[in-house]
């Protein structure tokens, strides 16, 4: 739809622009010198919450699904089984994936405290503000 007329996708364009200059200018009023940032709580979890939420996550990504119908089998060589090979290079590839998200999760979690010191968070909020209102001018100032 948006691709036969031109007026259409121009104004989605312009609107998805729109919203990220809001979200990147309300980042920046959020973390401005005069803003006092509100003390941060950690959220009561069970234990091993973000692991079943990453666990489910990642199964039902439509990324996920096209990576392992679409893309996998084109990077497979043409002498593997197709049955039994595909399943190993699925399994090392899940196991890769959770060794990396393991230490990704590792390392934040233990990076926590400095995340939470207010002039950190003033920096990171910053930093994002200015990251999406250079986004949102891109999105409206580009042709595609």
């Amino acid at each position: 739809m948006f691709a036969a007329s031109g007026t259409a996708y121009l104004v989605v364009k312009l609107l998805g622009a729109g919203y990220l200059l809001f979200l990147g200018g309300q980042a920046l009023w959020q973390h401005r010198p005069a803003a006092r940032l509100a003390p941060t709580t950690a959220r009561p979890s069970g234990a091993g919450h973000p692991w079943r939420t990453g666990l489910g996550c990642n199964p039902l990504n439509p990324k996920i699904a096209v990576s392992y119908t679409g893309l996998l089998p084109t990077l497979a060589p043409p002498e593997l089984s197709r049955a039994t090979d595909m399943t190993v290079l699925v399994l090392c590839r899940a196991a890769l994936t959770v060794a990396w998200l393991a230490g990704y999760a590792l390392l934040l979690s233990r990076a926590g405290p400095v995340f939470q010191r207010p002039r950190v968070r003033r920096a990171i909020g910053r930093t994002t503000g200015v990251v999406l209102i250079g986004f949102g001018l891109a999105v409206a100032t580009g042709t595609g």
